[in-house]
């Protein structure tokens, strides 16, 4: 190969020249301090095979809600992940954390929709693949899925997972004698890309992908969800629902504190300012309310027909409340009193046991049989999220006010409307009914003038305790 200047290179200095230039043709996005590829699927397959057949060594990562979880608590990991020439954006979770970031997004990468394309476009330039990882009979089914589907695809072989540690010298002899341009490696996160970055210089493969489970579905081991529910990015409720026990501890758990670390990261994207914070703490409501309703989807069905059973009534419960700025706008919940509670909410004034400005009875004789049971655990309180989607609430901030109490506030008491109501507060989760309502005003506007995403993230945490404790609850 010669440059324009006429200088002749060897064959390994132009594949170093045409691996550095297809890195400055690839747009990248700066998202968790990694530099993600900005692209459509179909160019980064492209890419990925006219790569393997200039036989130019590229190592490719993918990046979801789980790694970056696992980003923030092993080194190793992160390391192994830097080390990568190209790292993919996968799921929904990335495209939630770069809106709160501000940062542009291409397609979603993920390895599952990659994978048939890769080997569409192999097979239309005999570059060759292998597959290892998984169970035994896992790879080599997947393979032959592909071989099946693309007449043409040259499949240089396939090996399981499960090989012992002083096999490995072996195993590497061995993908190197089939000749394979393309390796696809799928050991799950983190242990394949502390693998690939251990490996790499004994690989003659020139592209290696860490490709995680995807021969799990590819093999039929395991159905991928419906379109439908992969266009809204629900995917991982389908694979929650498929394999629950080994993965809800990644999905319940992992989901909510990645939507943490996305805040964080979008506030510093962001540059700290005030109207950073709200636009994150917008996002984070949205992403927290969209994966709490599919979460809870059975409790709100059950909730519906047990009040229904109860005395045949409507399910929810509309209400005005006074929102951001003194905007009217009607709250929801599980309806928890009889129909007929608000003609008989004045007889029943005299008889509260809160102080002052808001009405509460420990025994209100209008609560019904299961919305004594609704309050006790403030279930009723869940039809709020689809307030929260609208933007009427957020999931953290001052409890929103009737009108009649609204009128009665004197003073700095309307501070408590200068941000956006919320489902729970400092007060809901320090004794909710119990604090009187002066307390509550001055918890209300110490939270409105230091509020964060920090803040909202520990009282979102204090709410399940206080909710379970029960403490203040009528």
């Amino acid at each position: 190969m010669s440059l324009e200047n006429g200088a002749v290179l060897s064959p390994e200095q132009a594949l170093d020249l045409i691996a550095e230039r297809s890195k400055l043709s690839l747009r990248r996005e700066t998202l968790f301090n990694l530099p993600l590829i900005h692209a459509r699927r179909n160019e980064i397959a492209g890419e990925i095979v006219r790569r393997a057949g200039f036989g130019a060594r590229t190592t490719i990562n993918f990046v979801n809600a789980h790694c970056i979880n696992t980003l923030y608590r092993d080194p190793a990991y992160e390391q192994a992940l830097r080390f990568s020439d190209l790292i993919l954006p996968d799921g929904s979770g990335m495209r939630i954390a770069a809106r709160m970031s501000d940062v542009a997004m291409g397609d979603n990468l993920n390895g599952t929709d990659l994978f048939p394309e890769i080997c569409e476009a192999a097979s239309r330039t005999g570059a060759s693949i292998y597959l290892l990882g998984g169970a035994p009979g896992i790879a080599r089914d997947a393979a032959l899925t592909m071989v099946n589907r693309y007449n043409t695809l040259r499949l240089a072989g396939t090996m399981h997972g499960y090989f012992k540690p002083e096999d490995e010298d072996a195993l590497i002899d061995r993908i190197n004698a089939s000749g394979a341009d393309i390796l696809f490696v799928g050991f799950g996160v983190p242990l394949q890309e502390k693998w690939i970055e251990r490996n790499r210089e004994r690989l003659d493969a020139a592209v290696v992908l860490g490709v995680g489970g995807l021969f799990d579905y590819y093999s039929g081991r395991i159905a991928r969800a419906p379109a439908p529910v992969r266009a809204i990015g629900c995917e991982w409720a389908w694979r929650l629902a498929m394999e629950p026990r080994r993965l809800a501890k990644r999905y319940l758990l992992g989901n909510a504190m990645f939507l943490f670390h996305a805040a964080f990261e979008g506030a510093r994207c962001r540059g700290y300012t005030e109207q950073a914070s709200l636009a994150s703490k917008r996002a984070m409501d949205l992403a927290i309310t969209l994966m709490a309703m599919l979460v809870l989807l059975p409790v709100f069905l059950a909730v519906a027909l047990a009040i229904k059973l109860d005395d045949g009534g409507p399910v929810l419960f509309r209400q005005t409340r006074i929102g951001e700025g003194g905007r009217n706008f009607q709250m929801l919940k599980f309806r928890s009193m009889r129909c007929d509670a608000e003609h008989h909410r004045a007889a029943l004034l005299a008889q509260s046991d809160r102080d002052s400005t808001c009405f509460k009875m420990k025994h209100d004789p209008r609560i019904t049989r299961i919305g004594r049971f609704l309050r006790r655990l403030s279930i009723d309180e869940l039809p709020q999220l689809l307030n929260v989607l609208k933007g009427e609430m957020s999931l953290v901030g001052p409890r929103p006010a009737l009108p009649a109490e609204a009128e009665q506030y004197r003073g700095e008491e309307w501070m408590r409307l200068a941000g956006k109501p919320g489902i729970t507060c400092i007060w809901q989760v320090s004794g909710r009914a119990e604090i009187a309502f002066g307390e509550q005003v001055l918890m209300d506007r110490a939270y409105l003038a230091q509020r964060s995403l920090m803040s909202d993230c520990a009282l979102l945490f204090r709410t399940v305790p206080a909710v379970l404790s029960g403490r203040g609850a009528y």
